[in-house]
């Protein structure tokens, strides 16, 4: 067995870099909705802008990648800070939705170019012998921003939105500090292919009309209520709970200090958890992650995702549930949700590889970044607008029996596909 290569100084500067970078983007994406509805915007406005955000942060990655080859990461990386930086500092001073929406528009477009160049990075300077252990820090980094920016940033915007705003714009310029002085372009071989070549490689792959339909089935069944889950779960957490009645539930058990961290003063002195905190899965992920992975790598690919969905679905049902019931019920049904993303997501790729011809396994692979963008670009239109409409009728919590019903409909159909 070959000894394990060293990781270089640039792998642990792109790490940083990614926890900066998932810090300002969740810390904005989770916030959003809530931001949104204190300016009085209808959940059918906040469709829209959620709609477009994750259309661009998913697809500008494919032409983003091919400016890297022609011009370097640290380039590229650059021309996103300078498309982050005012994008997220506009948010302080804009109040009309076409403003809102351009800027957050501008901040899609800007996580979308940055968003394959760190892993590029971690793929150009790890090798044979120490590439997982490389993707398995990288993918926890992006889970430590990915948690830490919703909880600092949410308990900065109950003092003032702005200095949440503020909060992200540091993280920029931290960023584009660090890239400046640090981060130095690692030697790699040029993919060479042009922006021509891989929208005629995306062609070549939609001709397979079974793999086709199958991309929409993934992005329609498994992808709509992923982002749905995450465009949502904030604002119904904050806007439709006993949000003092939780603070009280998590202090008992974890005590007030820690359950500090994810609340915000309320009225009387009391205090209450601010939704986006607790909305999301990267804590989750980073804990029990590695455990969910060694119990399922063994099975078979396809019951495998299909069981993830099935424990989501559960996990919608229960935290619908919570809005009549008992409001701590959000919190495991979060966590059945975090499972069931941990089991699934993982094995797309191997569904994938199931089911594409043997020459062109890594053509289709590579495909997958369609389908979500598919799933994205349809979650806000469809189910945040909806969940504006069962809000009032006085009945928020049908929003996700409509999403369990919907991923249940999909287990369905992917068995039957």
């Amino acid at each position: 067995m070959s000894r394990r290569s060293s990781f270089p100084k640039v792998f642990w500067v792109a790490n940083l870099i990614e926890v900066l970078e998932r810090f300002a983007y969740y810390g904005v994406y989770f916030g959003f909705g809530i931001y949104m509805a204190s300016l009085g915007f209808t959940r059918a406005q906040l469709g829209v802008v959620q709609s477009v955000f994750l259309l661009l942060s998913y697809g500008i990655p494919v032409i983003s990648g091919s400016f890297a080859d022609r011009y370097g990461f640290k380039k590229v990386l650059i021309v996103a800070y300078l498309a982050y930086l005012p994008s997220i500092l506009l948010l302080i001073v804009t109040r009309s939705f076409s403003r809102i929406a351009l800027t957050m528009l501008s901040i899609g477009l800007a996580a979308g170019i940055f968003k394959p160049l760190i892993a590029g990075t971690i793929r150009a300077v790890t090798d044979s012998t120490n590439k997982s252990l490389g993707f398995g820090i990288f993918y926890q980094m992006v889970n430590v921003g990915g948690s830490l920016g919703p909880m600092v940033m949410g308990n900065l915007r109950a003092i003032s939105w702005n200095y949440a705003f503020f909060a992200g714009a540091i993280c920029v310029v931290l960023m584009l500090l660090i890239t400046i002085f640090f981060y130095q372009e690692p030697e790699r071989e040029i993919e060479g292919t042009t922006l021509k070549q891989k929208f005629r490689d995306i062609g070549t792959a939609l001709s397979d009309f079974k793999f086709a339909w199958f991309l929409v089935l993934l992005g329609l069944f498994f992808w709509l209520p992923f982002w749905s889950f995450f465009n949502l779960c904030a604002l119904y957490v904050d806007a439709n709970l006993d949000t003092v009645r939780l603070y009280r539930n998590m202090a008992s058990i974890l005590g007030p200090a820690l359950a500090g961290f994810f609340s915000g003063p309320a009225e009387a002195g009391a205090r209450r958890i601010l939704g986006e905190t607790i909305s999301h899965t990267g804590y989750i992920i980073m804990i029990f992650q590695f455990l969910v992975s060694r119990i399922f790598e063994k099975r078979r690919p396809i019951p495998t995702f299909l069981l993830g969905l099935t424990i989501a679905t559960v996990g919608f049902a229960v935290i619908g549930y919570a809005g009549v019931s008992v409001p701590a019920l959000v919190f495991p049904g979060i966590f059945l949700f975090a499972v069931g993303e941990m089991i699934s997501s993982p094995r797309i790729q191997e569904y994938i590889t199931w089911i594409a011809p043997r020459e062109k396994a890594g053509l289709y692979m590579g495909m997958n970044f369609l389908a979500v963008m598919l799933g994205g670009a349809l979650s806000g239109v469809t189910y945040t607008a909806l969940y504006g409409q069962f809000n009032e009728l006085g009945r928020p919590e049908f929003i996700w029996y409509a999403l369990a019903l919907h991923s249940l409909a999909g287990i369905i159909i992917l068995m039957i596909f």
